[in-house]
């Protein structure tokens, strides 16, 4: 008993809730199948409505709601919001099995008639920022390293065995992608469950609140007195200058505090202190670009990649593995992720460059995407795209946390993502939205692989401008240490 209090009062308690949490929220076999879905009988929508009228309102909810969202996450401690999150993603789930038609899917992705139809699929893709920064306010900073591996991880395999399994029901077991659906929404209804017993952080990053005593170093005793079994582990409430201190107030006194002016006030200059810190440097202005660019093309051909696969061969009338590819794709990218803490590379100096090689890549596979026949050629090269990203999205979000606080990274990492969300935002309302081109597939993907080819340019062109300039300062410093060293020799004959 004693040793599951401990294991329940230190870092792997909350680690082991969120992975499980984040494993369950994440196996969604009718995922990789949501167009078939869709256009199916089950729902009856033409191509031309999911492509040009659905997907964009989901992108405009999406980043009509991610800023405030991050900001509400940081001043109701995360918790909170993943909570909502299971709760959204049961209602969509529930939207998507029993509400038929066009009307239901305009409520699911726009949510026009009521306020909470509205917010949410909105919310359940936004308040993924809250699951991947809870586990930060809740463990000390030196299990961060292993916590990440853990939570993403946990991810990871949660869409790989979703998409394996959803694969498994329709090619062997040909289940109906309506019973897909009622699995799926049993899957996620678990996450949120287990979302009740995560603990409730006692800090926030920017929304510090106001204390009613003074600092103190406190300790929580788990176990006996310390006659009978000795001195226990501690668990140790540590606040923002790293000296410890009690928990905050529960009392309306200290609800009060919390959304006072003055935390307000403080919340602001912390942000903006945080901002200029982080875009202070050149080099991270520069990863953070191609973050945002690399990351809008992503999302555009992660979302329509299934109407690219329905194009070349139509659901209807053949077979699809669009499940097992997704599970692939999962496995390749976490291999070519995984590879880059092994590999001996200075990516202060070749990352650029390394950016720049591997997005030419990637819009090679986007190009033969729009423009093959070949259904496995398709296949072969989303995998190819997405394990790209996936190989240079964890290059570049490791480059800029070695550089930055857990408060810059934090905010790094949602202003990012608005800014891609941005972009896709005005990609998509010219390039997809009917009330302006609404562009076929074909040549939607043809838009977003000269996309990739303008990144892939400016990043080659950066990458070797950086690595010349490396090499020219590397032989300048060799070549004053050989004249140095030539002078203390002559002095020492002389």
């Amino acid at each position: 008993m004693q040793a599951l209090m401990r294991w329940r009062a230190g870092w792997r308690y909350p680690t082991t809730l969120l992975c499980v949490s984040g494993f369950f929220s994440t196996v969604k076999p009718l995922e990789p199948f949501l167009i078939p879905y869709l256009t199916g009988p089950d729902k009856n929508l033409t191509t031309e409505q999911v492509t040009n009228y659905l997907f964009p309102i989901w992108t405009y909810s999406y980043v009509a709601f991610l800023f405030p969202v991050f900001l509400l996450t940081d001043f109701l401690r995360h918790k909170p919001l993943i909570m909502v999150q299971g709760l959204f993603l049961i209602i969509e789930y529930i939207l998507l099995c029993f509400v038929p038609g066009l009307t239901a899917m305009t409520v699911l992705q726009v949510h026009k008639n009521t306020a909470m139809n509205f917010i949410n699929y909105a919310v359940v893709t936004a308040t993924e920022v809250a699951y991947l920064s809870y586990i930060y306010s809740v463990i000390p900073l030196e299990h961060f390293q292993r916590a990440t591996g853990y939570v993403r991880g946990a991810m990871l395999s949660g869409y790989t065995f979703g998409a394996g399994m959803g694969q498994i029901l329709i090619s062997l077991a040909g289940v109906d992608y309506y019973f897909i659906n009622v699995v799926t929404l049993g899957v996620v209804s678990m996450a949120f469950l287990i979302s009740f017993w995560l603990p409730m952080p006692q800090k926030s990053l920017f929304f510090k609140g106001k204390r009613t005593t003074p600092p103190l170093k406190v300790q929580v005793q788990v176990g006996g007195p310390l006659g009978q079994e000795g001195p226990k582990e501690p668990v140790m409430y540590e606040d923002e200058v790293g000296s410890g201190t009690s928990k905050m107030e529960n009392d309306s006194a200290g609800c009060a505090a919390w959304c006072s002016r003055e935390n307000v006030v403080t919340a602001g200059h912390m942000l903006w202190q945080s901002f200029r810190e982080s875009y202070s440097s050149r080099r991270l202005i520069y990863w953070s670009l191609w973050w945002a660019l690399a990351t809008a093309g992503y999302m555009q051909v992660f979302n329509y990649i299934q109407l690219m696969w329905d194009h070349i061969e139509p659901s209807a009338v053949s077979s699809i593995y669009n499940g097992g590819v997704e599970a692939a794709c999962c496995v390749v990218g976490a291999a070519a992720a995984f590879s880059v803490g092994h590999v001996r590379v200075t990516w202060a100096v070749w990352g650029e460059l390394a950016l720049g090689v591997f997005s030419a890549v990637a819009t090679g596979a986007v190009f033969v995407m729009a423009l093959t026949s070949s259904i496995w050629v398709c296949y072969a090269c989303y995998v190819l795209f997405k394990s790209c990203y996936m190989l240079l999205i964890t290059i570049t979000a490791f480059q800029i946390a070695t550089n930055l606080s857990m408060e810059c990274y934090a905010l790094t990492f949602g202003i990012n993502t608005f800014v891609a969300l941005a972009l896709q935002t005005v990609i998509t309302f010219i390039v997809v939205d009917e009330a302006v081109l609404g562009l076929d597939i074909v040549t939607q993907f043809l838009i977003y692989g000269g996309y990739y080819g303008v990144i892939s340019v400016l990043f080659l062109v950066r990458g070797i401008y950086s690595a010349c300039a490396n090499y020219r300062n590397h032989e300048r410093k060799e070549r004053k240490e050989q004249e140095g060293g030539a002078e203390v020799t002559f002095v020492e004959r002389f």
